[in-house]
């Protein structure tokens, strides 16, 4: 349903979602006018469990179509792709039975047996999996199978086209390849007849009459249908087969997949159709900069971040940059977690214009919940710390002695972010604390402070309590840099070079408090 904000709003908007919704809608015009309806694809290989990238690729598709929806009434569709009928390449490390899955390599992964012994196959198995990743987030979706098209006879049609055309993909496809690879090359993958394993092996004739491939299969000749699952597309003509089969208008995809994009567009042009709109987004790294790898297990996982954050915060965090290369990995999260809560803060203000650059409003799909906010993420951690609160309830007791009126059930947002930041300081925080022993200098200055703390009473603005800190700094040496003495106070208090904004903190944690903790630390570090 569209929205009520104004068109000239929309058609003005920079907000990326927008501007690729307005993308589709004029470069696949004639094709969604034909069958009214938009379709856009995710892709998916079910040789391992959903990982950040499979969100962060559903997610953005879902807020293209919350753009689209406020651009037209025309029927969308996110068709959530598994390409399960991809042999099994090697057995993964993280599963059991490892011994099990050695014998079935290269076959389809719907014919690989369940290490977990809970679905009819190790690709049902990756497949119940991600439907159940995706529904956890209330992803709008249509789920469909490689194995299940193949052999249903549904790409029967465009497998025959692929035949009809198979010269010309292979003028496509050869020059990109290797010496070896070239004298090797099909686009056509059979099932092995023997042994049940997906061949890559030369084909020796075609006949297109008859929708069959003749093959080299160790020296013995043998003929095989094309058609019902008896063979498979090789990847880019697959990609390729899909778009045309299924109509795709849209489709994002990693930018190492950028080169395939480009084969797969050259063959559904040969095949008579216009290649859908495309994405091409950044991969995520980690910490030192290296790619995001399930092997490797480097970065963090959905599920990590989801233990300490909520899953609207790793959605901005989609959102964001796309386009850009992102460091992932766990001490970002208070970071994304703060954004997150500040945008929700500011779309209270905003106009639509300013709305529709609001991030918040693409992954609340327009909906940006008005929860006042209490305080910030990063905030709510140095509060753990310094209050030793362990448990929800203790954190809302502390909370609630300084702002009493507040209703648990009326901050829904905070009340989970109490929970999370107990989680991340135990987990993440606390065991890279690393809390400075100041100098004889250093001391006075602080113990100057706990002084003059000391003249302050507790309806003092958290302003007048900033002043009062800049103004001790400013005696005690550091009047051309309050950075550093900010940095020393954060060092010692809280074993970090930043914290939170201090007038605040003192006048939420209480005064009283905040000069025993300054004492404690100098005393006892």
């Amino acid at each position: 349903m569209k929205s009520s904000i104004d068109k000239t709003i929309i058609d003005n908007t920079n907000a990326w979602p927008f501007v690729e919704a307005k993308k589709i809608l004029r470069e696949r015009k004639q094709y969604i006018d034909k069958k009214n309806k938009i379709t856009l694809q995710t892709g998916y290989g079910p040789s391992g469990l959903p990982h950040i990238g499979t969100f962060a690729e559903v997610a953005r598709t879902s807020m293209l179509v919350n753009a689209l929806n406020q651009l037209t009434d025309i029927p969308k569709e996110i068709i959530t792709f598994s390409d399960d009928m991809d042999g099994l390449r090697k057995v993964p490390d993280n599963i059991p039975n490892k011994d099990l899955l050695e014998k079935y390599l290269n076959k389809p992964l719907t014919k690989v047996p369940d290490p977990f012994n809970k679905f009819g196959s190790f690709g049902e198995h990756n497949n119940e999996m991600l439907k159940k990743f995706l529904n956890q987030f209330g992803f709008n979706y249509t789920f469909k199978s490689s194995t299940d098209l193949y052999s249903s006879g549904q790409f029967n049609d465009s497998l025959k086209l692929v035949l009809k055309n198979y010269q010309g993909i292979m003028d496509i496809i050869i020059p990109t390849l290797g010496k070896e690879r070239q004298k090797t090359y099909s686009p056509f993958l059979p099932v092995c007849p023997e042994t049940g394993k997906v061949l890559e092996i030369p084909v020796i004739k075609i006949d297109e009459n008859n929708s069959k491939i003749i093959f080299d299969n160790n020296g013995n000749k043998l003929e095989k249908s094309i058609l019902n699952g008896e063979c498979k597309l090789q990847w880019k003509v697959d990609w390729a087969m899909r778009w045309y089969a299924l109509d795709i208008d849209f489709e994002m995809y990693g930018k190492d997949l950028i080169e395939s994009a480009i084969l797969s567009t050259k063959i559904i042009n040969l095949l008579g159709k216009r290649n859908p709109s495309g994405f091409a987004y950044e991969l995520f790294l980690d910490e030192k900069g290296e790619k995001i790898s399930k092997s490797k297990g480097n970065g963090i996982t959905i599920d990590q971040w989801l233990e300490f954050a909520s899953p609207e915060s790793l959605s901005l965090f989609m959102y964001q940059n796309p386009k850009r290369a992102k460091k992932l990995y766990k001490e970002i999260v208070p970071k994304a977690v703060d954004e997150y809560l500040d945008l929700i803060n500011k779309s209270k203000n905003q106009d639509d214009k300013q709305l529709i650059l609001n991030p918040v409003w693409h992954v609340h799909n327009g909906n940006v919940p008005k929860e006042d906010m209490i305080m910030t993420f990063s905030m709510l951690l140095n509060l753990v710390e310094t209050s030793n609160a362990n448990t929800k309830e203790l954190l809302w007791k502390f909370v609630k002695k300084y702002k009493p009126n507040i209703k648990e059930e009326n901050f829904p947002i905070f009340s989970k972010l109490i929970e999370y930041s107990i989680k991340f300081f135990n987990e993440v925080i606390k065991e890279n604390k690393k809390y400075k022993k100041p100098n004889p200098d250093e001391k006075k200055a602080l113990e100057q402070l706990i002084k003059v703390l000391g003249e302050c009473n507790e309806n003092m603005l958290p302003e007048e309590i900033q002043t009062k800190i800049y103004s001790v700094g400013k005696e005690n040496g550091y009047k051309d840099n309050l950075r550093d003495w900010f940095k020393l106070i954060y060092e010692v208090v809280f074993g970090d070079e930043n914290g939170p904004r201090l007038g605040f903190f003192i006048s939420f944690f209480g005064i009283q408090e905040t000069k025993e903790l300054i004492t404690e630390k100098i005393n006892n570090v």
